[in-house]
């Protein structure tokens, strides 16, 4: 989700809280039990709905609290050119989760899958032959995930910036509520089902692969920007410039916003980290939804020669 929300100052006990759940971590215990056997640990704000202004001013205010409060993974591939004649390859897109873990639950895993990886395997082994360059920033508490959202056109995680920079396209991962999105329930979706994928970015020919592979696939999908949505579903449609989806050397990409009901569809136990990561490919809907963009990638790519 990425509305826009106001400036306020924080009171010294939103950092109180999560300085206590980071101290009360055990320390040299798996993250994921750590996890489970903490206490629920609730961030609040001083002003319900203001959130961190920037990474920054995320990262500044939970100083020393990266790897218990929240976490930032990305994998960029070394790739050589050495011959005077010819271009070698270079990979052309990346999958960002700016909303990870905790906050948006199944965009973590979802980055991870259409990246080529397994979201399963802490460490990220491939499972896949074309593999993707990716960032995702999660939120790792055991509730109150949502106070880590930091809005999408206001990230300068510097590592995000600089993958989306040097790709010629992104595909960056967000979820949202079927309520928040104020459907004509009426006519959609027709059959009542509110696994809805809301598509922007202001790349034009990847949000119109990405809808005709994600409907094909059996996932009600639609174009935030096309005419017969752009009003309602403006704020959800990625089109700003500062949005690192289209901060590509481009200057365009896309973005999904995913409804709650379409993230949990795709685990057979979508309620913890730990259930997620043990059933994606359970009943494989995860697989039929990654392979979906994971297509409409390769078609954008397939338009794009290598000049």
């Amino acid at each position: 989700m990425t509305t826009d929300h106001s400036d306020a100052s924080r009171s010294a006990s939103r950092r109180t809280v999560l300085t206590a759940f980071a101290a009360a971590a055990a320390v040299g215990s798996p993250l994921l039990a750590q996890l489970a056997a903490a206490t629920p640990a609730h961030a609040t704000l001083a002003t319900p709905g203001v959130e961190y202004t920037s990474n920054t001013a995320l990262y500044r205010e939970l100083a020393g609290q990266e790897g218990t409060t929240f976490s930032r993974r990305f994998r960029r591939h070394e790739q050589f050119d050495t011959s005077m004649t010819t271009a070698a390859p270079v990979r052309r897109t990346a999958i960002l989760a700016l909303h990870g873990g905790g906050i948006e639950i199944g965009t973590s895993e979802l980055c991870l899958g259409i990246a080529g990886y397994s979201p399963g395997d802490a460490a990220g082994a491939p499972i896949l032959p074309t593999v993707h360059d990716y960032w995702m920033f999660e939120g790792l508490l055991s509730s109150g995930n949502k106070e880590l959202h930091v809005t999408s056109k206001n990230c300068d995680d510097h590592v995000a910036l600089s993958t989306a920079a040097s790709h010629l396209n992104v595909l960056s991962l967000h979820g949202c509520k079927f309520d928040q999105l104020r459907l004509p329930t009426a006519t959609y979706p027709p059959t009542g089902d509110r696994r809805v994928a809301v598509v922007g970015g202001l790349n034009k020919a990847f949000r119109t692969a990405l809808v005709q592979e994600l409907n094909a696939a059996g996932f009600p999908a639609i174009d935030s920007l096309a005419p017969a949505w752009a009003t309602l579903l403006s704020e959800f449609n990625g089109d700003h410039a500062t949005n690192p989806c289209n901060r590509t050397m481009l200057g365009a990409g896309a973005q999904l916003e995913l409804t709650t009901e379409l993230r949990e569809s795709l685990f057979g136990d979508p309620s913890s980290r730990g259930g997620r990561a043990e059933t994606w490919d359970s009943n494989g809907e995860f697989v039929k939804f990654r392979d979906a963009c994971r297509r409409a990638i390769a078609t954008v790519e397939a338009g794009q020669p290598l000049l």
